[in-house]
């Protein structure tokens, strides 16, 4: 093997072995949330409840009040991003499940339109394990973008 091959496969070693080593570092769920949220907080809004049963965010993003709630840190706990966009009862509830029916398949990405205590809510939910930053950060941005794009447009045409 010549002084350039032993080289190159040394240098491809600890490529991999920096890029096996960046991969195995935990990903710091609150942090990513906090650093989302900042970036996202329109009106310096945000607060926090950090509890034994995990923790809970709220923060506006335009029109839209966001929740955020992670229930623990491990690999069995679950990131749960939700907004309130219509309070329950509606006008013509038919066509506004036929609406939002339509919507979680052509508009909602990862996230999709739920009642909640008889409210009709964004919501996007996912167990930790193996979830990165980036997973982290566009389950918050959707929710968040999809409520405030139609929060006030469900409201005017099926609030009452």
């Amino acid at each position: 093997m010549t002084t350039q091959n032993l080289e190159a496969t040394e240098t491809a070693l600890s490529d991999h072995d920096v890029n096996e080593a960046i991969e195995a570092i935990p990903v710091n769920h609150i942090d990513v949330i906090e650093t989302v949220i900042d970036s996202l907080d329109s009106n310096d809004s945000a607060m926090v409840n950090h509890s034994e049963g995990g923790h809970l965010w709220k923060f506006q993003y335009g029109s839209a009040e966001v929740f955020v709630q992670l229930s623990g840190v491990t690999d069995e706990d679950t990131l749960t991003v939700w907004s309130v966009v219509l309070q329950l009862p509606a006008k013509n509830e038919a066509e506004l499940a036929k609406k939002l029916l339509t919507m979680n398949w052509q508009d909602t990405l990862e996230a999709r339109f739920a009642i909640l205590e008889n409210q009709i809510v964004v919501v996007a939910s996912r167990s930790v394990a193996d979830m990165e930053a980036g997973e982290v950060s566009r389950s918050i941005t959707i929710v968040a973008t999809t409520a405030d794009s139609n929060d006030d447009l469900l409201q005017a045409e099926f609030g009452l």
